[in-house]
């Protein structure tokens, strides 16, 4: 893959790896429509959903967060059918609201289709807009990736929006250490520790579901206790409308 990713140069390691990941989907087959620069869909998302919701604190959980991307869109659809809170974000951020709330009994009094409200383009119009003080709190959280180890390690496209929304999650008390952070991906997906520098704002994950197989990470990483503002970009001030009165709300 040879043409420059949206988010490259934030960490050059890392850039590398999503390109060979990107390229490696396409060239195999495997991607589910366009995949650079994006979390990347791919065959075999629905099983690998169904295998995360054999996790004990999956089928424990009242209320999810779910990444808004394509091949989680069968996570999304999962917890709506059990009866789950749904909690998504506006994608990329870009609007004054962060996220929706999706309440199945909701949808289903207004005749909504859980199949519709599942899709990023459906579910920030049927949802209830919130701001992150207004939400509750999450007993399982979902976040889209490129690349995982069995370790724990994670990356995402590299825009930073996963790292950036679980720091105002564990500031505002809406997560704690017994929240899992799962993600679902396909199993070519999964590379070596070594390939995966993880960085001290970097989020580790608890569980990684693949089309074949349910990781149990234990991850010995240790999670960050809150947002670094010193390592937010300036592109990120600039696209996401609420951050900058949102970080003044959390330092008063």
């Amino acid at each position: 893959m040879t043409n420059e990713a949206r988010w490259a140069g934030r960490n050059s390691d890392k850039d590398v790896l999503r390109n060979d990941i990107w390229g490696k989907l396409e060239t195999t087959g495997v991607n589910v429509g366009p995949v650079a620069s994006r979390i990347p869909n791919f065959a075999g998302a629905d099983l690998a959903a169904w295998r995360l919701a054999q996790v004990p604190a999956w089928k424990a959980a009242r209320v999810v967060k779910c990444n808004p991307d394509p091949p989680q869109i069968p996570v999304r659809l999962r917890a709506l059918h059990e009866g789950k809170i749904l909690y998504a974000p506006v994608p990329e951020l870009v609007k004054g609201f962060p996220f929706v709330r999706l309440d199945p009994a909701d949808l289903k009094a207004r005749g909504i289709e859980f199949e519709t409200a599942a899709t990023s383009q459906s579910f920030v119009e049927v949802g209830q807009p919130v701001q992150f003080e207004d939400m509750e709190f999450l007993d399982f959280v979902v976040v889209g990736c490129v690349a995982v180890t069995r370790a724990g390690g994670r990356t995402g496209k590299g825009g930073g929006f996963a790292d950036l929304e679980l720091g105002i999650f564990r500031e505002l008390d809406k997560v704690g250490p017994v929240t899992a952070i799962a993600t679902t991906v396909h199993s070519s997906q999964v590379v070596d520790d070594a390939r995966l520098p993880m960085m001290p704002h970097d989020s580790a994950l608890h569980w990684i579901a693949t089309e074949t197989e349910l990781i149990e990470t234990k991850t010995a990483f240790g999670q960050p206790k809150g947002v670094d503002w010193d390592r937010v970009q300036p592109d990120q001030y600039e696209n996401i409308p609420f951050l900058v009165e949102l970080r003044e709300r959390l330092e008063k």
